[in-house]
C-alpha cells in the first residue's frame, strides 16, 4: 500500500510540471518543445498504472475464478444430485408398472377365491334351504297324513253310528245289552 502512495504521489508530481507548461516558441521546426518530459510523464504514468493494476487484478481475477470454480463444482453437485433424484424417480416408475401388474395379478386372484368362496357359500345356503324344505315338506306331508286319517277315521266312526242307529232299534238294543252282560258274567267266573 505504501508503495503504491509513492508511485502515485511521484506520477502528480511528474504530471503537474506539465500541466503548467505552456507552449515555447522556437526550437525545431515540427517538433514540439519539452516532448521528451512527455514521454517521460507517460511512461511514468503507464509503469504506475501498470503496477497498481498487476498487483490489484491478481488478486481479483484469483477470487472471481475461485468463486467461479466453487460455483461450478455446486453446480455439478446439484447435477448429480438431481441425476440420482432423476434416476430413482425413473427406477421407480419403471418398478411402479411392475406393482401395478403384480397387484392387478393379485386383485384378479383375489377376486377369483372371492368368487368362488361366494359360489360354495351360496351353494351351501341352497343345500340347508333344501334340506329344509325337504323337511318342511316331509313335516306337513306327515301332519296332512295324520290329519287325514284322524278325519277318515272320524268319518268313519260317523258312518258307522249312522249304520248302527238306522239298524238299532229297541229290541236289539235290549238284545246286545243282555249280550254284553251275559258275556261279563262268564269272564267274571273263570
Amino acid at each position: 500500500m505504501k508503495q503504491l502512495r509513492w508511485i502515485v504521489t511521484g506520477l502528480l508530481l511528474n504530471l503537474l510540471p506539465l500541466i503548467g507548461q505552456e507552449h515555447e516558441a522556437g526550437g525545431e521546426a515540427g517538433a514540439e518543445p519539452g516532448i521528451g518530459w512527455k514521454w517521460a510523464n507517460f511512461a511514468l504514468l503507464a509503469i504506475g498504472l501498470g503496477y497498481m493494476l498487476a498487483k490489484t487484478l491478481p488478486p481479483l481475477f484469483k477470487s472471481r475464478t475461485e468463486e467461479i470454480q466453487k460455483g461450478i463444482a455446486e453446480a455439478r453437485k446439484i447435477k448429480q444430485d438431481a441425476d440420482q433424484r432423476a434416476a430413482a424417480v425413473e427406477a421407480k416408475t419403471r418398478a411402479l408398472g411392475a406393482d401395478i401388474e403384480r397387484l392387478r395379478a393379485e386383485s384378479k386372484a383375489e377376486m377369483q377365491q372371492e368368487a368362488e368362496r361366494i359360489r360354495q357359500e351360496t351353494a351351501s345356503q341352497i343345500a340347508r334351504l333344501r334340506q329344509k324344505a325337504d323337511d318342511e315338506i316331509d313335516s306337513a306331508g306327515k301332519a296332512a297324513r295324520h290329519e287325514l286319517k284322524t278325519y277318515a277315521a272320524k268319518l268313519a266312526l260317523e258312518l258307522a253310528e249312522q249304520r248302527v242307529r238306522a239298524r238299532l232299534d229297541a229290541g236289539t238294543e235290549n238284545a246286545l245289552v243282555d249280550g254284553f252282560i251275559h258275556d261279563l258274567q262268564r269272564e267274571s267266573k273263570n
